[in-house]
């Protein structure tokens, strides 16, 4: 989405009382998104756009795909995604504490040396062309500790 394109969300919201779309408002003008819009209900894409941060709070009931994105980190605290969270081809370094996946964490093409002791990943952990991939899976399920888990393969 390009910022001509927010501005003309603009202009029909100003002229028609049109609301601003939910993804342009994320990518353009995150800090005006109240706390009722950060659960979103459904799946939520932004591959390939500009995104470069997440609004602190964000719950996405379904996926969340960032893959291709100039996002260098993920909310300190609380993010949950219900379903697959895709962060390849990312400039993410890290994962929060208290990061909850409900499937598959994709961690492909990315600069991660270290998992949070605490993730929780209902499905599978996808490594390939990572730093974490040069681990065993037994070191890998030592760095989430007691508190966290994968509940599916860790693939390399």
């Amino acid at each position: 989405m390009k910022p001509n394109v927010y501005n003309f969300f603009k202009f029909l919201n100003q002229k028609e009382q049109r609301p601003i779309p939910f993804k342009a408002k994320l990518i353009y003008t995150p800090e005006t998104l109240t706390p009722q819009e950060l659960n979103v209900k459904g799946d939520l894409d932004l591959y390939n756009t500009s995104i470069t941060s997440l609004p602190e709070g964000l719950t996405v009931d379904g996926w969340l795909d960032l893959t291709n994105t100039e996002i260098t980190f993920l909310p300190k605290e609380g993010l949950t995604v219900g379903r697959n969270l895709w962060l390849r081809n990312t400039k993410i370094t890290s994962l929060p504490k208290g990061l909850t996946v409900g499937g598959s964490l994709d961690l492909t093409n990315t600069k991660i040396t270290s998992l949070p002791e605490d993730l929780k990943v209902e499905y599978n952990l996808y490594l390939a062309n990572a730093p974490l991939a040069k681990q065993t899976k037994r070191e890998i399920r030592a760095m989430i500790g007691p508190n966290g888990y994968i509940n599916g393969k860790i693939i390399r």
